[in-house]
């Protein structure tokens, strides 16, 4: 059948399309495209957790939701047959106006004013008002997704800019007439017409609004593919979809299999236990609690460092997608390192999964952070990327990254995500095309992990990304060890704030609770709750519920120690400590002091006790090496067995803060500067974190000596560095709580001692002894007035909340950021939503060498091989040399020096040739010489695959 039977001549010869000039798209064509599109994608690509969440608000649940999505997606460029678009191309409205439309000629100055999203808006609005006698409301409801479907809705000023202009829209001639004709054909082409009457006193909450414009955006970028939908056809419309919809070979939804299996079967079947050993007590609890839960709802779970919560989450996940039909998962991680550790853990997780339906196809995954296509692991996924109509075998699923979701904003739509937590907090910034981040984690249950790592700033952001979360009816799920109760509190609110903001109490709701009556305070008791481990979940009502968990018996008694900072004295104290043997961790809060730690290390120590570096200044492929080789000599027994390595008699490691999250590395003694109690407690987690019979007698008991303080001052003084990247009240409460470890010698009971110690540093009251309160208040008043301003900058591009009922998206993005990714990177996006202080340069490393430029020789991808500057790189050539990423510290981008850097690397390194290179347009070359070294803006730098990173002032 041919969809245009039954338009007139005139409503055939709008265009929609340009292509060549010579064969335009018609309108009609791309609205009929878009609509079977959209049918496809809710039969087969959206998962039930979101169809259901768009049926719930309607009277006829799913079968009026498939018509709503497939109507919206046909309507949704209505606005093109209008003069401010229509007359962008002479020659098409040359054509048109052979036809009989008028174009006027006061449109030419203000075509702008009017975008053909905007436009559709008001002319939907307008059918439905004078057509369907709709109430304005209603019609503003049910139109947010035209309005949107380029990213962004109008604002209520855009609006009336365009109601002032009507000769804009077109309002005399045939205008009017054939943009009814083509409203009319749709409505009985996608199955509403006979539904309109019905829907006008329908009310639509923001979050289906939002869903639906996702919804439109994607239909659109796929109708939109010409590769897909040729503008030159002959087939029926049912064929022409068949192929483009083959062609485009999406992954379908994932369909969890519900998991009856006992704790022990069902672990034992998804993670490589040792044989014989049975799940830790939390993650029995976690997967007893997720089964028991009202979904959706938030899930969170506090537990000891090395306790397993990551697959306790996973396990949930599968039973969570099972209950309410999620389509997949998003593991969000605090950094581009961890995410890029999780991904590889992710993948072996998701090869173990029954497939709900075999024959439906490779589950599609993605790594989303600003450097994945850098990632061999998911690089190799397209290169073994399956056609949909290959089965699985019983034993798992097979796991492909599918090209469309690859492009730029798509991600998020794949079905299993591992990214950084900024890939969520991004759901909460005001910037274009969010409603599509909004679609894609909607599908999905989403698992937040180490979420103690999240600062205030990025809390208000958190907070408000779990608001809409819970409004649109995803589970979520919270991993923390050391987790404040103030926190815990306040995000379980912020889930609870948008499950009832996002209540459509006029619709059918399945799905939905009622209103409760709302108690003083209802989340006073998880203030207050104190057991640990605990998991933690919204209840029916607010407040949530709270489990206390068993534990495991892995307990440890640390004794902690005060330790000056003084490193000749610090080298002593270990030479002793490792007499017998063992390996130490060191960690400092700066980069500047583990190098120089490890300087004078190295030189006390000479060679009996070799001294390594770990910190974030090394590039790409030196950190995942770094990275690799830290699991793979201090991991658990048996990743250093399966991995082939040894563990040495004797080894110091100086790391920066890259060693106290998401490693499972193990040490017999711990040195670490002062820092925020939680984040001690997270560096202990990395002390005698497994057992081994090869521990030195010396070193059975764990030690852990805290250091970067001046201990003789009342109260103690932080090192200035630490003070910087902490702020000196964290700082001081941290000493306080551990004040009678530090000077009594009651060791720190692991896990007994890390709630009360993390829940005291955090709480309302003053900890420590009195007679350090007059300092104390001080730097809590400093600390209150710091986070009160960084509340203040968050919501500055922080997306508003959930609203009411019969809100509409009108002017829900206005004074926002715009587009959140920059071509290639999220770094923009970035800087909205963490506040990491002073900003930093990104740059690609090269070596000079007498023969040209070459890919820095020490690293396996590439390495040695010449680069041209005449022409582009050769294919992998140019992916290896932007593998070579190097993040150049605050000093080199501070304001006054940053114009001189800029400049200087750009008249040393610029390359035209390279701009029009996808992996190397736009990028910042640093070279160096063979000796790893150079001068820049003043300053000397010395780069090698050992140390790192060096920077030091010219003339000093």
């Amino acid at each position: 059948m041919n969809s245009a039977v039954g338009l007139s001549d005139a409503a055939r010869v709008v265009w929609g399309k340009s292509g060549d000039l010579v064969t335009p798209l018609p309108l009609w064509r791309h609205m009929a495209d878009s609509a079977d599109v959209a049918g496809r994608l809710w039969d087969e690509w959206l998962p039930r957790s979101v169809r259901d969440r768009i049926a719930c608000e309607l009277p006829l649940g799913s079968d009026d939701g498939r018509r709503l999505v497939r109507w919206v997606a046909g309507v949704h460029d209505i606005g093109k047959a209008t003069p401010a678009f229509a007359g962008q191309v002479p020659h098409l409205a040359g054509r048109m106006q052979d036809f009989g439309f008028v174009f006027d000629q006061r449109v030419a100055a203000d075509r702008r004013a009017a975008p053909h999203a905007t436009a559709g808006f008001i002319v939907l609005c307008d059918w439905l008002i004078a057509v369907h006698g709709w109430d304005p409301s209603s019609a503003a409801m049910f139109a947010a997704a035209i309005g949107g479907h380029h990213g962004i809705p109008p604002t209520d000023g855009e609006i009336q800019v365009v109601r002032e202009r009507q000769f804009l829209l077109g309002v005399e001639g045939l205008w009017p007439g054939v943009r009814a004709e083509l409203l009319a054909w749709m409505a009985h082409r996608a199955g509403v017409a006979e539904r309109l009457a019905a829907w006008g006193d329908v009310v639509l909450t923001r979050p289906v609004q939002v869903l639906l414009t996702g919804v439109v955006i994607v239909a659109d970028w796929i109708a939109s593919n010409e590769e897909l939908f040729p503008y030159h056809f002959m087939a029926s419309d049912e064929e022409r979809l068949a192929a483009g919809w083959e062609s485009l070979d999406l992954p379908a939804p994932w369909r969890a299999v519900r998991q009856d299996l006992p704790a022990e079967e069902l672990f034992a079947r998804r993670f490589s236990l040792p044989e014989g050993a049975s799940p830790y007590p939390v993650q029995s609890s976690v997967l007893e609690v997720a089964r028991a839960m009202p979904v959706p709802g938030l899930l969170i779970a506090e537990a000891p460092m090395g306790e397993g919560k990551t697959e306790a989450a996973l396990a949930a996940v599968e039973v969570l997608a099972a209950r309410n039909g999620a389509g997949g998962c998003f593991l969000a991680l605090p950094t581009r390192a961890t995410s890029d550790a999780m991904f590889s853990r992710a993948l072996e997780w998701v090869s173990r999964l029954p497939d709900a339906d075999v024959g439906r196809g490779a589950y599609g995954v993605a790594l989303a952070h600003g450097k994945a296509s850098l990632n061999t692991e998911f690089s190799e996924l397209f290169r073994r990327s399956l056609p949909s109509q290959i089965g699985c075998d019983e034993g798992g699923a097979e796991t492909s990254a599918h090209r469309w979701m690859a492009g730029r904003k798509r991600p998020m739509l794949s079905n299993f995500v591992i990214g950084t937590v900024d890939q969520l907090l991004f759901a909460a910034l005001k910037a274009r095309h969010v409603a599509l981040r909004h679609l894609g984690l909607t599908s999905k249950v989403v698992v937040i992990d180490e979420a103690h790592a999240y600062d205030v700033y990025m809390s208000q952001y958190l907070d408000r990304a779990l608001e809409w979360l819970a409004a649109h009816g995803v589970t979520v799920v919270v991993l923390s060890a050391t987790l404040p109760a103030g926190r815990r509190a306040d995000m379980i609110k912020a889930y609870d704030d948008g499950r009832f903001a996002g209540q459509n109490l006029g619709a059918i709701q399945p799905r939905r609770w009622a209103v409760p009556a709302v108690a003083a305070d209802p989340y006073r008791d998880l203030r207050a709750e104190a057991r640990y481990p605990l998991v933690t979940v919204s209840a029916e009502e607010r407040g949530g519920r709270a489990v206390g968990c068993a534990i495991s018996g892995r307990g440890a008694q640390v004794l902690v120690e005060r330790h000056d900072d003084d490193v000749e004295a610090l080298a002593a104290t270990l030479r002793a400590a490792l007499a017998e043997g063992g390996c130490a961790l060191v960690v400092r809060n700066t980069v500047r002091r583990v190098l120089a730690t490890a300087d004078r290390l190295r030189e006390l120590l000479g060679s009996d006790i070799p001294v390594s570096v770990t910190h974030s200044r090394f590039m790409g492929p030196d950190r995942a090496a770094k990275d690799r080789w830290l699991l793979n000599t201090f991991g658990s027994p048996r990743q250093v067995r399966e991995a082939g390595g040894s563990r040495p008699q004797r080894h110091i490691v100086v790391s920066s803060q890259v060693a106290e999250q998401s490693l499972d590395i193990d040490f017999d003694v711990l040195v670490t500067d002062l820092a925020p109690v939680d984040l001690v407690l997270q560096r202990i987690g990395r002390l005698h974190r497994h057992l081994r019979s090869e521990r030195p007698a010396s070193l059975a008991s764990p030690r852990c000596l805290i250091t970067g303080a001046d201990w003789a001052a009342t109260p103690p003084e932080p090192v200035s560095g630490s003070r910087r990247v902490y702020g000196r009240s964290a700082l001081l409460r941290a000493a306080a709580v551990l004040w009678p470890h530090l000077v009594e010698g009651v060791p720190v009971g692991i896990p007994a001692d890390i709630s009360p110690l993390v829940q005291a540093a955090y709480g309302e009251d003053l900890p420590g002894p009195v007679e350090w309160r007059p300092v104390l208040a001080e730097a809590e008043q400093q600390r209150a007035e710091s986070d009160s301003e960084r509340v203040r900058r968050a919501g500055t591009f922080r997306l508003g909340p959930v609203g009411s009922p019969g809100d509409d998206l009108t002017s829900w993005l206005h004074a926002g950021v715009g587009d959140a990714e920059s071509a290639g990177d999220d770094a923009r996006g970035r800087a909205h939503v963490r506040d990491d202080g002073p900003p930093t340069l990104e740059v690609l490393v090269v070596v000079r060498t007498p023969d040209g430029w070459q890919i820095p020789p020490w690293i396996d991808n590439r390495g040695g091989q010449i680069l041209p500057v005449d022409a582009q790189p050769p294919r992998g050539l140019d992916r290896a040399l932007a593998s070579c990423t190097l993040s150049l510290p605050a000093e080199l981008a501070a304001e006054h020096v940053i114009d001189r850097v800029l400049a200087e690397l750009e008249a040393r390194t610029y390359i035209e040739a390279w701009q029009k290179n996808p992996w190397l347009a736009g990028e910042l070359i640093l070279d160096l010489d063979p000796d790893g070294r150079t001068c820049l803006a003043g300053f000397n730098i010395e780069y090698d695959a050992i140390d790192g990173l060096r920077i030091s002032k010219a003339d000093s």
